[in-house]
């Protein structure tokens, strides 16, 4: 794992890392219990239900590629690029807020419209 002068950051990196090369388990090791996620989807309470949102995407997904990455002691911003098999190209925020060297607040932006749009020209 690399080191950043943030201490939010360099866990947020880890938890990208982690999922960007689809190690769920160790992507969940950064999280939180109680957890608290903004996504579109809507709100998600508790690393179980976490979970659950980032597992059908890990699933789709071949890569990403940051684009900016920032931190202070407890919160961090990530900006990247995912490409799944659905989307080529699905930009992506997400913001952090850590706890005890953990992610306890994640709020995550992206267009959703894309993934719906190839969803329905798949069915």
């Amino acid at each position: 794992m690399a080191e950043y002068n943030s201490p939010a950051l360099t866990v947020a990196m880890a938890f990208y890392e982690a999922w960007n090369g689809k190690d769920l388990d160790r992507a969940m090791s950064y999280v939180r219990d109680d957890i608290v996620c903004e996504a579109p989807p809507g709100r998600i309470d508790g690393i179980k239900q976490y979970r659950a949102f980032w597992a059908p995407f890990l699933q789709i997904f071949t890569k990403a590629d940051v684009i900016a990455a920032f931190g202070d002691g407890e919160t961090a911003l990530l900006m990247y690029d995912a490409h799944t098999t659905l989307v080529a190209s699905a930009l992506t925020a997400e913001w952090f807020t850590t706890k005890d060297g953990k992610i306890s607040r994640n709020r995550i932006v992206f267009d959703r419209i894309p993934f719906e749009a190839a969803r329905k020209a798949a069915s």
